[in-house]
């Protein structure tokens, strides 16, 4: 495709205002300074997503205009009156559409749940409402969350930030096309199978997927399914630092969320973040040997970016997958099917809905049916086994580097790539493979901007820690962003006329 130009370059009605430009601890340091009000920043961000959202499709389900002005008017009251809730103290926040959010729908893509408000939020949303955020609305995400391509029946495809004629990702697709069009300061999303990582790469900012149990949420089977996790998103280390502090820490009614602290001391999140990198040894595991299929350009890049640690001090080098792909693949995809087969299953077996479900859908919930108790035993055990070797690998490395996607952003009327570089893809989410280890480890990672490829289309690469060095894992990344000079640059779409 050919890279936009000024002549085809879509442009909002009107040039974004500065106050949507602003990082959201820049933002939150400003409203607490009372530089800007709480309504200056309401109505600046509504304008933006007036403009802006016809282009994406990001953000869903608006609240109206009228009360979220009056929210930010009492937010401003507070803080003349010297209250704050909390470092998101008037931030207009959308919630991913997985995500209840109490009086709003929680569709999650499907037609079968359009309509239903929820009458509380989650623990996540809860925890951010707290520390100050006002919700105007939802991120656009696919159909129950299945597959890394949010589009569904609901609410239609969300467009990437940086070529409106690809896909965002997913599927947090909505909530990284909504952070990297200013849309949003920063935003909260999930991840399973890359969901943070995917499209915070295919859009250009920083998705953090935890340590599981460090983002809890409340389940019907608190001692079950273990592959998903909330998490933050944003467009500099630092933001999505605090939104974590923010969203973790331990709940009693979620009884493997984590109960200690996400870092130490009493230092500031700036000077806690600063970090010597030097000695540090990362383990790049590009394509897994030629297991994955990569489009070209994409481990060029990676690894481009990549020296940036070398650059810092850190040593880089390339390593082997510890574990059998295979074995993990089918581990995987074992557990997987159980969970979504656990979450679908009155779905599909009334078949008054079930022919409502996509077709991915419906397949996830046939292989989830016909497992037996002993199949996930054994699936567990290879789980296991596969951690066990993954441990292993960290006593020669620190820290372990590969791509967050296997192929650029792709049209977005597709929905899932059948073959990359002449490889075929046998199942709906095979070409994201590249991001099962850690979601299968339960390891910290980090997808951070890798650049732009020569279409100008964006790429992340993933840093994964060990288990539970979450902030040892955003301090590396830190590292990057100074070495990079920032990150999250502007689309095409802000972007002044040259």
């Amino acid at each position: 495709m050919t890279p936009l130009s000024d002549s085809n370059r879509p442009v909002p009605a009107s040039a974004p205002s500065e106050i949507v430009t602003w990082d959201a601890t820049t933002l939150s340091r400003h409203l607490h300074d009372r530089v800007v009000s709480c309504r200056e920043v309401m109505n600046a961000y509504l304008d933006h997503v007036d403009a802006a959202n016809p282009l994406v499709n990001a953000i869903v389900s608006r609240r109206e205009r009228s009360a979220l002005v009056a929210e930010a008017d009492t937010a401003d009251r507070e803080l003349t009156g010297g209250r704050s809730r909390g470092w998101m103290h008037g931030f207009p926040q959308a919630i991913k559409d997985l995500s209840d959010a109490r009086g709003l729908p929680t569709t999650q893509g499907s037609p079968l749940l359009a309509g239903q408000v929820a009458a509380a939020d989650s623990l996540m949303v809860a925890r951010m409402r707290a520390a100050g955020a006002i919700v105007i609305g939802k991120t656009n995400t696919p159909e129950f969350g299945l597959g890394s391509q949010s589009y569904n029946p609901v609410f239609g495809a969300t467009r990437n930030a940086f070529d409106h004629t690809r896909t965002a990702g997913g599927s947090s697709g909505g909530a990284a096309a909504a952070l990297a069009m200013r849309m949003l300061p920063v935003a909260d999303g999930s991840d399973m199978m890359g969901s943070l990582r995917n499209p915070a790469a295919f859009n250009d900012v920083i998705g953090f997927r935890p340590s599981f149990g460090r983002v809890p949420g409340l389940a019907a089977d608190p001692f079950g399914q273990q592959l998903a996790t909330n998490g933050p998103m944003g467009r500099t280390i630092a933001d999505v630092a605090r939104l974590l502090e923010i969203q973790s820490g331990f709940d009693r009614r979620a009884p493997l969320s984590l109960g200690e602290p996400l870092r130490r001391g009493t230092d500031t999140v700036d000077i806690a973040l600063e970090r010597d990198v030097r000695g540090l040894r990362i383990g790049w595991l590009g394509d897994w040997g030629g297991h994955l299929a990569m489009e070209s350009g994409v481990l060029a890049l990676c690894e481009a970016a990549l020296d940036r640690f070398v650059a810092c001090g850190a040593e880089l080098a390339a390593c082997d997958l510890p574990f059998d792909p295979d074995t993990l693949w089918q581990s995987w995809t074992t557990l997987r099917h159980w969970a979504v087969a656990g979450n679908l299953r009155g779905y599909y077996t009334d078949p008054a809905t079930c022919e409502r479900l996509k077709p991915e859908a419906q397949w996830e919930v046939e292989r989830g049916l016909q497992l037996s108790a002993q199949d996930i035993y054994a699936a567990n055990v290879q789980r296991g086994d596969a951690y066990y070797a993954w441990n292993a690998l960290f006593e020669r490395f620190d820290y372990l580097a590969m791509p967050s996607a296997q192929l650029f952003p792709f049209d977005v009327d597709t929905h899932w790539p059948s073959e990359i570089a002449g490889w075929p893809m046998d199942t709906y989410h095979r070409w994201m493979e590249v991001v099962v280890p850690a979601s299968m480890l339960g390891a910290p990672v980090i997808s951070l901007p890798a650049g732009l490829s020569e279409e100008g289309l964006p790429m992340g690469f993933q840093l994964i820690g060990r288990p539970r060095d979450d902030w040892g894992v955003l301090q590396l990344a830190r590292a990057y962003e100074k070495a990079n000079g920032g990150l999250a640059r502007l689309p095409p779409a802000l972007q002044p006329a040259r």
